[in-house]
């Protein structure tokens, strides 16, 4: 008899994309690729940013590069993806205009779904087409209300739902090709991006009791997932979601 042995959570010798990745969760997925040995090709809008986190990241030892890249701007992102071979793309991008729904302006719509959903889905698109025939794996982060519903965010909220289904779909599509796609779900994070949520005690009262772990979520919690989705070890998990919410959704 053998036993079974546990798949490696290793990327040795794997390319991987990494949108948003100059802070927050973008950062910190970089970090979580790298360190695993992942060469990861680091992509975000802001060149100064992005460039201090890739020489940070080097001088760890890891392998990465720069990318500077608005992935809303599609002709731009599928010229930048059209010669490379990715195993893995992780999507960190993204973009919230929050507002009661009787204040939305057509402006902040076409913002939000343009990043959020729009580019999300060429991107896929796009990363599918770099990906060798072994398959690779494309990872979102979406959102918690990609799930449920929330105050001021009828916008965000229909990005992330129209993100899901798009997953089902794409995974349907492409799990012939080995191609798996799924997203991570997070609660609130903090990161430079939430702190002005994080300033307003209502908001922190309303998260912090919608949270039944007790505290709100921190960018390591998102590391490990993406780690997981990544690698070997979820060669069987498509088109699905990871939540990583505290349980918000438990409701």
């Amino acid at each position: 008899m053998s036993l079974p042995r546990t798949p490696s959570l290793r990327l040795d010798g794997k390319r991987a994309l990494v949108t948003g990745a100059s802070s927050g969760i973008g950062q910190a997925c970089a970090v979580a690729l790298a360190e695993a040995g992942a060469h990861v090709i680091c992509a975000a809008r802001g060149a100064d940013r992005l460039n201090e986190t890739v020489a940070e990241m080097r001088a760890e030892g890891w392998s990465a590069e720069a990318l500077p890249l608005d992935i809303a701007d599609l002709y731009a992102m599928q010229a930048a993806l059209a010669d490379q071979r990715l195993d893995v793309v992780v999507n960190s991008a993204g973009l919230a205009r929050h507002s009661p729904a009787l204040e939305t302006t057509p402006e902040d719509y076409d913002a939000v779904m343009g990043v959020n959903l729009r580019a999300a889905y060429f991107l896929s698109v796009a990363a599918a087409k770099a990906m060798p025939e072994g398959g690779g794996s494309i990872i979102h982060i979406s959102s918690q209300m990609g799930h449920v519903g929330g105050i001021d965010r009828a916008v965000y909220c229909a990005s992330k739902h129209g993100l899901e289904g798009m997953i089902k779909a794409m995974a349907i599509e492409w799990g012939k090709r080995r191609i798996r796609i799924n997203s991570i779900c997070p609660t609130f994070i903090r990161t430079p991006l939430t702190e002005g949520t994080f300033d307003n005690p209502e908001r922190v009262a309303w998260i912090q009791e919608k949270i039944k772990l007790g505290r709100v979520g921190e960018v390591e919690d998102i590391m490990g997932a993406v780690l997981y989705l990544a690698s070997d070890a979820s060669a069987l998990v498509t088109g699905t979601s990871m939540l990583i919410d505290g349980g918000w959704t438990a409701d």
